[in-house]
């Protein structure tokens, strides 16, 4: 099969074209050969894009108040991408909801690059290419990436990793503010949005939110002197209402970051992550093919045998494969 022209693509994603952009995301989803030229070509480019992680339980409206949002940034003329992160069909392994399913509004917009990615049996509510598909939306241009998650819960707030700004929707009527304090979201959540807020229970909703941000370590962030205090937003997305004052406390948040320094911290802290994730992808797929006189089976079969205890075992293998 003949391979991809990185640079080429590269160079037509950035001047727009939809399909070079797809392609590129494929490329780093099938996590082939390819994905180190991608990346290199991609690096001059990155790091310009602010990125909304947006997570919350199922059934809170975060397609919804996805979409308005890019009706929003549309309307300031920002180019946006969306990553939308479903549960995988347990048919083909793709995604369960396509990409105009979502959001066919904004489909045929040449400035919005909407993507919908499976999961693929991946915990934390990410895809494990994430990374990777928000790097090629930065770096082809995008001023603005909203990546949606699955859910929320103590796996899936790995969004924070991953985010510049972490947004938590939740509904009235569900007790969700309780249970956001005890998934531990109150302390990556930087912005909380009650959506429905037409709903009964909404005000409680909304007390109970900014009672436990005053009480617990949720209350602000401060870094070099300047605090963050995490507001709380009321939307009603599917009526667009609210959706322009969640999207000033947005880019509010944005310019804490930068005037803070603390963008450029969480950044730093994302790419170290990243190294250290591809390192030991590569000292397991070093284990995967590891043979000879201490390959893997044979150091089991021992261990098994009472001859060498699991951490002497392991010494002999990590010498085998990892260079002095």
């Amino acid at each position: 099969m003949r391979r991809p022209d990185v640079p080429d693509l590269v160079e037509r994603a950035r001047r727009g074209e939809q399909l070079a952009v797809a392609r590129l995301i494929s490329l780093v989803e099938d996590g082939g050969p390819e994905l180190p030229l991608v990346a290199a070509a991609l690096a001059p480019y990155a790091g310009r894009a602010h990125v909304v992680g947006l997570t919350g339980p199922p059934g809170v409206g975060k397609s919804t108040t996805t979409s308005e949002l890019v009706r929003v940034l549309r309307a300031q003329g920002r180019r946006v991408g969306v990553l939308a992160v479903d549960p995988s069909s347990p048919f083909s392994g793709g995604a369960l909801l396509g990409d105009r399913v979502r959001m066919g509004e904004h489909a045929t917009d040449e400035g919005v690059f909407i993507r919908s990615m499976a999961s693929r049996g991946h915990l934390g509510g990410l895809a494990w290419s994430t990374p990777h598909a928000l790097r090629v939306l930065d770096a082809v241009g995008c001023d603005v990436v909203l990546v949606e998650t699955v859910g929320v819960g103590q796996s899936e707030i790995e969004i924070v990793a991953l985010a510049d700004t972490t947004v938590v929707l939740l509904a009235p009527g569900a007790g969700d503010g309780i249970q956001a304090a005890k998934a531990g979201v109150l302390e990556v959540a930087d912005v909380f949005v009650v959506n429905k807020s037409d709903r009964a229970g909404a005000d409680e909703t909304v007390r109970d939110l900014r009672r436990m941000i005053s009480l617990g370590p949720g209350e602000g962030s401060e870094v070099a002197g300047a605090r963050w205090r995490v507001p709380v937003q009321r939307t009603v997305a599917a009526r667009g209402e609210g959706i322009d004052e969640l999207m000033a406390a947005l880019d509010a948040h944005l310019r804490w970051l930068d005037a803070s320094g603390e963008r450029e911290r969480r950044r730093l802290a994302r790419a170290g992550a990243e190294i250290r994730a591809i390192v030991l992808e590569r000292v397991r797929a070093r284990l995967d093919e590891a043979r000879g006189a201490h390959g893997l089976s044979e150091l089991a079969a021992r261990v098994l045998d009472g001859e060498l205890d699991p951490y002497r075992a392991a010494d002999q293998l990590a010498a085998d494969i990892l260079p002095r």
